[in-house]
């Protein structure tokens, strides 16, 4: 989960080749080779936009109150206007956009046929244009979009990293200026969906620079919908957002950020400021867009300090109890939130397709018994969303998690009275992986295999008319890399528990795996299995496995969503990630919801056997691998 980095040291030196790599002093001789691919890739995306030549750069219009006409005014008004000559000003000539929303994070208007539009002003607010189908938004010269004001008159109490400026009276106008854009007007979108950068200190910085973003700069398929960072932007140093900002200027299309637990002023006294540092620099809390068919909500799913009263009324959240103390967070949307949700959907025409996205999931699998990591208001987001076509994206828990309609974990039903998922949701991994630990690649950043055993990477919704396909690309690899495989033997399941012992109390010499592709006859007659992590995998995907060129025999999936509890332990563990992680430092894989495991027949003869398998996901997309691994009479 995000609250913290595991306590074991990354190794920050060295070079991890993956497919043939070094494990406690032995050779991994399986070759992971991938084969047969119908994933879309990003070579073979449309022909490439020049972004940079076309992007349109600017800011909004904030037209300063007259302080000589006195008064004391209670509502804003403003124009969404087209921005004819590019420079961010409102002009007599430049025509306004009717029917554009426009919010204050609580009220929801739409502009009038000349563009103007009213509302209720506050102190502390956010107000924001959602940007229309078929217009662009301005972007600064870091591609971060620039759609909205924050009125705080006498400024943030005293924070650590600033907070918001003292913004004074209340404009006389705030304008939001458009230009017209055929990229966000297409029923065709791919929306990158990016998890917990969170990057602790620059020389993380320079990882993700050299992992995500490097792979997201040679990309020119989303600048239409753009990348949405889903929370975690930082880890807790908030004086890194420039840096991330000098990250997203090499990135091609808008680029939009929501808030996570680590992007907290944690010296605020109540969530009322909470997140003012990064409502200064870099996004509202909470907001909607649209592009071709698709209405993005942004949601801003943390609540902190998280208090007694609000939080801990159910008595699940106990971590609230002493906010002043000991201060918490929780996995909560607060009532005005809630009010500008339901406003927001008025406005959408039913025909659309919903991306619901927050930092913590509405659910998940990874923490499917904590009340505090996922979203208290779930059962309220999805009776607002009844009868919509819609998804669900969310990062927080650093696993990749593809789950279905009618998937359903044991947790959601005890916690939140959920009898199974009413559209998809999709947990959509990290570009830290596990924090940025383990081995460092000869490419530049470390390995940081998950906790559900996959590696760091980033989600992509292909979006055509109000239908989607996720897709998932590791850093540093092409689309069609979706799996790994390995042998999880009983040679290797009383590794792990000794290994796991001796990581504890470091007496002694350090337990070895030796080669994990070589079983004996006693660990074929003692149960082993070829496990396959097929890292989208979900509910309606397939693993076939043929041994030795035989007939192709269905592996079976281990958590098959069907309402029981995770499956936790060596037994149900991802090998080839434990082998690392256990030796590397980070998280274990002891649990995944898209684990396939296939039996190997205890009468397989001693030499060397090929594995060829076979993994197809829900979408019909078919993707190969190979492992060879050798049978001996004994180890």
């Amino acid at each position: 989960m995000s609250l913290s980095r595991p306590s074991s040291t990354p190794v920050r030196a060295g070079i991890a080749v993956l497919g043939a790599m070094a494990i406690a002093g032995s050779t991994l001789t399986a070759l992971a080779v991938q084969t047969a691919v119908a994933a879309p890739a990003a070579a073979a995306q449309a022909e490439r936009n020049d972004w940079d030549a076309e992007a349109y750069r600017g800011q909004v219009e904030v037209v300063p109150a007259d302080r000589s006409a006195g008064g004391d005014r209670q509502t804003l008004t403003g124009r969404v206007f087209l921005d004819g000559d590019r420079d961010s000003r409102s002009d007599r000539r430049e025509r306004g956009v009717a029917g554009v929303v426009v919010s204050n994070g609580r009220d929801v208007v739409t502009t009038d046929r000349h563009g103007r539009y009213e509302l209720p002003a506050y102190d502390n607010m956010t107000v924001f244009v959602t940007q229309p189908a078929g217009h662009q938004v301005p972007v600064d010269e870091h591609n971060v979009a620039q759609f909205h004001y924050n009125h705080l008159p006498a400024g943030s109490p005293e924070l650590r990293y600033g907070g918001i400026e003292p913004t004074g009276p209340l404009p006389e106008a705030v304008n939001f200026p458009l230009v017209k854009s055929k990229a966000t007007a297409s029923r065709e979108q791919h929306c990158v969906i990016a998890g917990d950068l969170q990057t602790y200190d620059k020389e993380e910085v320079g990882y993700a620079r050299a992992g995500a973003i490097a792979d997201l700069s040679r990309r020119h398929d989303y600048t239409g919908c753009g990348a949405l960072f889903i929370g975690d932007v930082v880890g807790d140093d908030l004086s890194l957002y420039p840096d991330v900002k000098e990250l997203t200027a090499e990135l091609n299309g808008p680029v939009r950020f929501l808030p996570g637990n680590h992007d907290l002023d944690y010296d605020a006294k109540s969530a009322e400021h909470s997140f003012d540092t990064f409502r200064a620099q870099m996004a509202p809390a909470y907001y909607s867009y649209d592009v071709g068919r698709t209405h993005v909500i942004a949601l801003n799913t943390v609540r902190y300090p998280c208090t007694p009263d609000v939080d801990n009324a159910d008595g699940l959240h106990a971590n609230c109890n002493d906010p002043q103390n000991s201060p918490s967070y929780n996995g909560r949307l607060d009532e005005r939130q809630l009010e500008w949700l339901e406003r927001d959907l008025a406005k959408v025409p039913s025909d659309r397709l919903v991306v619901v996205a927050g930092h913590i999931p509405l659910l998940t699998y990874a923490d499917e018994g904590s009340a505090r990591h996922q979203v208290d208001q779930v059962r309220e987001v999805y009776d607002l969303l009844e009868g919509r076509r819609a998804v669900s994206v969310a990062g927080h828990t650093h696993s990749i998690e593809n789950m279905k309609t009618g998937d359903l974990f044991k947790g959601w039903r005890d916690l939140f009275g959920v009898e199974g998922l009413p559209f998809p949701h999709i947990t959509a991994g990290a570009v830290s992986g596990d924090w940025y630990s383990g081995k460092l690649t000869e490419k530049g950043y470390p390995v940081a295999v998950g906790r559900d055993g996959a590696r760091p990477g980033v989600l992509t919704l292909d979006i055509k008319g109000n239908t989607f396909r996720e897709r998932f690309t590791l850093t540093g690899e092409s689309d069609d890399v979706q799996m790994q495989l390995g042998v999880n033997s009983p040679t290797y399941r009383q590794w792990y528990l000794d290994r796991q012992a001796w990581n504890r109390n470091r007496q002694g010499e350090a337990p070895e795996l030796g080669d994990p592709t070589v079983v004996s006859r006693d660990d074929l007659a003692g149960t082993t299995w070829l496990t396959t992590n097929f890292w989208m995998g979900s509910t309606g995907s397939r693993v076939r496995v043929s041994i030795d060129g035989g007939r192709a025999r269905e592996a079976v999936r281990t958590q098959q969503a069907r309402g029981e509890d995770q499956l936790v332990g060596p037994e149900w563990s991802d090998p080839h990630a434990v082998a690392q992680q256990l030796v590397h430092g980070g998280s274990v894989a002891d649990r995944t919801m898209h684990l396939w495991r296939l039996e190997l027949p205890a009468g397989l003869e001693p030499g060397t056997h090929h594995a060829r398998v076979t993994a197809t996901d829900s979408h019909g997309r078919t993707f190969t691998d190979t492992l060879r691994f050798t049978v001996v009479e004994e180890r």
